[in-house]
Parts: structure tokens; C-alpha cells; sequence
């Protein structure tokens, strides 16, 4: 059975006001036409209409707003102090040994100096051994590959973040005793 409501988070989002809703979207993506394009398509019946909305505005970017885009992101490794999304997204990094964090630190810079751009992989659910094997195999990569490249993680990242302001989180319900 489908319901005809929207659900409340979403709802919630779409009853913002423009500045607040900007600033809740921002928390998600840092181009400024990104979030022009979701403010302008409120409001949304349901969250996959959100999301396409997103990978529509994304897919559209230029350029010059994916670098906007990916200067919102922390280096792989880094996660920005205090800010627990970046934290949250890096948990693969966290507990890694010593080695590969030095490791993905030569190839964070290594990638930047190729691309001009921070290494951007959706990192959530990633072991620190995946997004080393993948920052090495990318930076062989034409900008043009990987420009796409980025714009797909880029994509990923946005719709986890979006499923995160908009959809409810399940309440952990702990059998008895525990």
C-alpha cells in the first residue's frame, strides 16, 4: 500500500524557508547552483523526486561548480575537525594503520597536483584500503574521465546527504537485556 503523504522530513524541508533550506542543502553540497536548482523545484512529493532533482542538478553542473562542489569536501584522511558528516563518511579511514594513512595522504597531494582538485570518493561504507586502490587507479585518468568520475561520487555523496536531512531514521529498538 502507497501512501499519498509526504513524509515528515521531507516535509519539513519543503516548508523551510528559502535561507534556511539553502543553508540545509548547502550541509549536502557546497555549489551554490546545486542547491539554486533544488530550492527552485520545491515543493517535492516524495524523496526519490528529491533525489532525481539532485542528480539532475548535478549532472548539469559546469565546471567551475564542481570545483565550488568539491572544495566543500575534505581531503580523504582528514576528515574537517569538528564536522561530524566528514567524520561519518571517513569511518573507513579512521582506524587505519599508520602506513596507509601516510600513504593516502602522498596520494591525496599527488592527485591534487595532477587535477587541481581534492580527490572526491564517496567514502561512505569504504574501507581505507578501497579508497586507496581507487585514488590509485584514478590518477592515471584523463581531467576529462575524471571529471565524470567525480561528478558521479559527487552524486552518491549528495543523495546519502539528502537521505539523511529528509528521510527518518530508524529508532534502534534493543531486545530486552541488552
Amino acid at each position: 500500500m502507497t501512501s499519498t503523504s509526504t513524509p515528515p522530513g521531507l516535509a519539513r524541508f519543503n516548508e523551510l524557508e528559502e535561507r534556511a533550506a539553502s543553508a540545509a542543502l548547502h550541509e549536502a553540497c557546497a555549489s551554490v547552483e546545486w542547491r539554486r536548482r533544488l530550492l527552485a523545484a520545491r515543493p517535492y512529493a516524495t524523496a526519490d523526486d528529491l533525489y532525481a532533482a539532485s542528480d539532475a542538478a548535478t549532472a548539469a553542473l559546469t565546471g567551475a561548480d564542481l570545483a565550488e562542489a568539491m572544495a566543500g569536501h575534505p581531503p580523504i584522511g582528514r576528515p574537517k575537525p569538528g564536522d561530524p558528516t566528514s567524520a561519518r563518511e571517513q569511518r573507513g579511514m579512521a582506524g587505519a594503520a599508520e602506513e596507509l594513512k601516510a600513504e593516502m595522504l602522498e596520494l591525496n597531494l599527488a592527485y591534487q597536483e595532477r587535477f587541481g582538485h581534492v580527490f572526491l570518493i564517496c567514502a561512505t561504507g569504504r574501507t581505507g584500503e578501497e579508497m586507496r586502490d581507487a585514488a590509485r587507479a584514478r590518477i592515471g585518468n584523463s581531467p576529462e574521465e575524471e571529471r565524470e568520475i567525480v561528478r558521479t561520487e559527487l552524486g552518491r555523496i549528495n543523495r546519502i546527504r539528502l537521505a539523511r536531512l529528509v528521510e527518518p531514521v530508524e529508532p534502534v529498538v534493543l531486545a530486552e537485556g541488552d
